[in-house]
């Protein structure tokens, strides 16, 4: 928590310096598309104590909850959403991370601050939506300690559990800290990163089916609902036709097929909605392999989804 003080009130102890500043904001966007999301995280904060640019804060926010530093990115989300000109896409985020943790009021709140100057926000009415529906739940008592003994599992580090050095090592490296992390990963995507290998990928399989889990179960609640929503986002700039094309249809080079089907990516709705740090992660894909598939999608007036 004191790095993230650290950066609430360094821009104010420090002298500001934009132009620097902005060289480490764009440093920071290189080591994240090269999957450095530490190296990312380090330089986002040095950006945010030299300026006071909402977009640095935010990135660092998002990275820190992507990291599962959720109390750091809350602060940082909150700071944005206290001024006279709250970040949208802060109070977003926001109203998300507090209906996680249960406390509906505040991500109505927060939902309710966009909706005042922003009523046909599709993703704020959306969020809002759900954020009712879970106020209206009915309450059992048995069922919220059973969900609270499983948010506390996939809560535990990765570090706990009886895995070797080189599986830990190798999950460090994907940013995988906690179990509910491991959840949100398929084996398929396991494989394709960097030095992970099939006896690491046994191992972790193992001590999952020793709980009862398996590998790409989270991806089953919360984040298939967002990949829905990207979907959607992706028809206002393409037809159903061109999104439900095979990924064939981009005639693509040999290796960069082979990259994109360890990720289990068919089509080229499918690939519009990956990141250009999730394809960097793969073996063997490289700048070269970017820069074909950024020309391909774009003859479809598509591109890599950007992260707000």
């Amino acid at each position: 928590m004191s790095d993230v003080l650290d950066t609430m009130i360094g821009a104010s102890e420090v002298e500001a310096d934009p132009a620097t500043a902005r060289k480490r904001y764009e440093e920071a966007l290189q080591a994240e598309a090269d999957g450095d999301r530490l190296g990312a995280i380090e330089r986002l904060r040095e950006a945010a104590r030299l300026s006071d640019e909402p977009e640095y804060t935010f990135r660092l926010a998002y990275l820190l909850d992507l990291s599962g530093e959720e109390n750091d990115a809350i602060s940082l989300y909150e700071q944005l959403c206290n001024g006279e000109q709250p970040h949208i896409n802060a109070l977003l985020n926001l109203a998300v991370l507090y209906e996680d943790r249960g406390d509906v009021n505040r991500a109505e709140k927060c939902l309710r601050q966009i909706l005042e100057t922003k009523p046909n926000h599709a993703r704020a009415r959306l969020y809002m939506k759900d954020v009712q529906a879970s106020r209206n739940m009915f309450y059992d008592e048995e069922h919220f300690r059973d969900t609270a003994k499983r948010n506390a599992l996939l809560d535990t580090p990765v570090t706990d559990f009886e895995l070797s050095v080189r599986a830990r090592n190798c999950l460090k490296k994907m940013q995988i800290r906690t179990l509910g992390d491991l959840l949100k990963v398929t084996e398929a995507e396991l494989l394709s990163y960097k030095n992970f290998g099939e006896n690491s990928l046994i191992e972790i399989k193992h001590m999952l089916s020793q709980r009862g889990l398996r590998l790409g179960q989270g991806l089953d609640g919360p984040f298939s609902r967002a990949r829905k929503e990207i979907y959607e986002e992706l028809r206002g700039k393409a037809s159903d036709a061109v999104l439900n094309k095979p990924i064939s249809a981009l005639d693509l080079s040999v290796r960069s097929r082979k990259a994109l089907q360890t990720l289990n990516i068919q089509t080229i709705g499918d690939l519009a909605s990956r990141t250009e740090a999730e394809l960097m992660g793969v073996k063997n894909f490289g700048q070269t392999s970017l820069d074909e598939v950024q020309e391909k999608l774009a003859n479809f007036n598509l591109s890599l989804r950007k992260l707000d």
